[in-house]
């Protein structure tokens, strides 16, 4: 393994302000459809290049308006 790749691994995801779809998916504990879904109806799609990530904090607070 690399050295950036194990500094990558070693990042806390609480101070992460953006992940990608992956990292989203493991976050929310669901599938890539609902995951996006959530993504994008919490505005929180970013698109750098060909990437997209997802802005954490937007998603959070989303989640938060929505629940119960």
């Amino acid at each position: 393994m690399n050295t950036t790749m194990k500094l990558y691994e070693e990042i806390d995801l609480t101070r992460k302000l953006t992940v990608d779809t992956e990292e989203l998916q493991q976050i929310l504990s669901l599938g890539r459809k609902s995951a996006v879904e959530i993504g994008v109806a919490a505005n929180a799609k970013i698109v750098i290049g060909k990437r997209i990530v997802w802005c954490l904090k937007k998603i959070e607070e989303y989640l938060y308006s929505i629940a119960a």
